[in-house]
């Protein structure tokens, strides 16, 4: 009997890209190359990396919005990687997403009331009007939006409150599972701020566990208990909040880290960065070895040669780096 709620095994995505030209070959791009974590109930896991890095798509294989090449995702002790539509359309009742931009991911010609029941009248259509009105006023209430406000439509509201109603109805039935994909990127800090605290209240109070998205690594450490940081599809480092912050292992992950501003001016003048050179590598043309090496200050010859594997150093931390012990 395991304790984890969700089971990532060496995960892989991939996709065609086609060639230059009429005779052009097309070539795969492995957005998602051999991803391994786990998720116990009630965590959070904040997932970080620079843009291109398949965060998003890691997100989108794990909900089956995308077709996994290969690999495991166990969900409660029920795989899902290979199973129909049909099967998969029935394991989204306990996982659901909260996407980045909240006014492009609600339908503007339904309402509120009818965009946060929607998930519900699916899986549970035989569940009365009056019944489904109470749940959907009751979640409203929930994530801090008025409950007479329930026949307005999505263009009369704020973004923040665009993203309390997306909230809402990845809420209305319960899920055991939800990802968030960067869904405060878009919002003022001010709101920014609120949506965390949100999110963590409700999911004390429901136990809910959370796949964090976000490029800003402030919000991640806000809201995570552990962090996993991804590099060109791979996982280069998973730690727990604290100890990623304090004593990063990975180059990339101190890089990541030393590119967040200090609020003290003074201190931020004064602090010695270890900012990347150079740019993202291309995933269709990776380098040899290690996918980080052409950035990397710490890179030696056996980088070049041998792509290093994800290992633990010590108990809760892993790094894919030959250069750590």
């Amino acid at each position: 009997m395991t304790d984890q709620l969700l089971t990532v095994n060496d995960l892989h995505v991939h996709f065609s890209v086609p060639g230059k030209g009429i005779l052009g070959r097309s070539r795969i791009l492995k957005a998602v190359n051999g991803v391994n974590f786990d998720l116990r109930p009630g965590e959070t896991l904040g997932v970080v990396g620079e843009s291109g890095c398949g965060k998003s798509t890691l997100a989108r294989a794990i909900l089956g919005l995308v077709k996994a090449a290969g690999g495991s995702v166990v969900l409660s002790g029920e795989e899902l990687v290979g199973q129909s539509l049909k099967q998969l359309r029935d394991k989204r009742e306990h996982m659901q997403v909260i996407f980045q931009d909240p006014l492009a991911s609600l339908d503007p010609r339904m309402t509120v009331g009818q965009i946060i029941a929607e998930p519900l009248t699916t899986f549970y259509p035989k569940l009365s009007r009056d019944d489904v009105r109470a749940r959907v006023k009751n979640i409203m209430s929930k994530v801090g939006l008025l409950p007479n406000l329930i026949n307005r439509y999505p263009h009369e509201f704020s973004g923040g409150q665009c993203q309390r109603i997306g909230i809402a109805r990845a809420l209305i039935l319960k899920p055991k599972l939800i990802i968030c994909d960067e869904p405060v990127s878009a919002l003022d800090v001010s709101i920014q701020a609120q949506i965390i605290n949100l999110l963590m209240e409700i999911q004390n109070e429901m136990g809910l566990s959370l796949i964090f998205i976000a490029h800003d690594l402030s919000v991640v450490r806000h809201i995570s208990q552990r962090v996993l940081v991804m590099y060109l599809g791979r996982v280069v480092e998973i730690s727990d909040r604290d100890t990623l912050y304090e004593n990063p292992r990975h180059p990339y992950t101190r890089a990541l880290i030393d590119a967040v501003p200090i609020p003290d001016p003074v201190k931020e003048r004064s602090k010695q960065s270890r900012l990347l050179g150079g740019d993202l590598p291309s995933p269709l043309n990776l380098p040899s070895g290690c996918p980080f090496r052409t950035r990397c200050p710490s890179a030696t010859d056996i980088c070049a040669i041998e792509e290093p594997q994800l290992r633990e150093i010590e108990t809760g931390v892993q790094v894919a780096c030959h250069a750590v012990d």
